[in-house]
């Protein structure tokens, strides 16, 4: 299998390597006040074409998370492709996303089970977007039965160094 050149969207991903702190704000439900968490992420290159996300947190509630995105972009498609992965759930989340036309904006779509505990899935959307080369958000919303999308987590980061 013969490997085409890497795309300029291979390398818009490499934006994000290196060490990152975070801070994080997450949606504990209704009349709850949100839970606050801080982090950090180590990103690297897996080749030309992939990144790899890894990063570890604090759970609402207490007690450490382990977290792994990967992300790379497959121009026969013209989409980027990914996957998240926790240490606190049994379910990895598939991503197909796009880039906005300023190329500051990755929207990642997704599906995975619903906050409900009902057993249903529902549709999430994970959006990253760079703020600066020092700087970048992480939030993540559901779609709600209405239609709307909700989000229940804010993340920011900062690099390091």
């Amino acid at each position: 299998m013969m490997n085409p050149e890497p795309h300029a969207l291979h390398r818009w991903l490499h934006q994000l390597l290196g060490d990152w702190t975070c801070t994080s704000e997450a949606d504990m439900g209704p009349g709850q006040p949100p839970e606050r968490g801080t982090g950090t992420e180590q990103v690297r290159a897996l080749g030309d074409y992939w990144v790899l996300c890894e990063g570890t947190g604090t759970m609402p509630g207490g007690g450490e998370a382990r977290m792994l995105m990967t992300l790379g972009y497959d121009p026969a498609q013209q989409v980027f492709r990914g996957s998240w992965v926790g240490s606190m759930m049994a379910h990895m989340f598939v991503y197909s996303g796009t880039l906005d036309a300023d190329q500051r904006v990755l929207t990642l779509e997704t599906e995975g089970p619903s906050f409900t505990g009902d057993g249903s899935t529902t549709r999430y959307r994970d959006t990253i977007t760079v703020l600066s080369p020092q700087e970048r958000t992480l939030t993540s919303a559901g779609l709600q039965p209405d239609g709307r999308w909700n989000t229940f987590m804010r993340a920011s980061y900062r690099r390091v160094g």
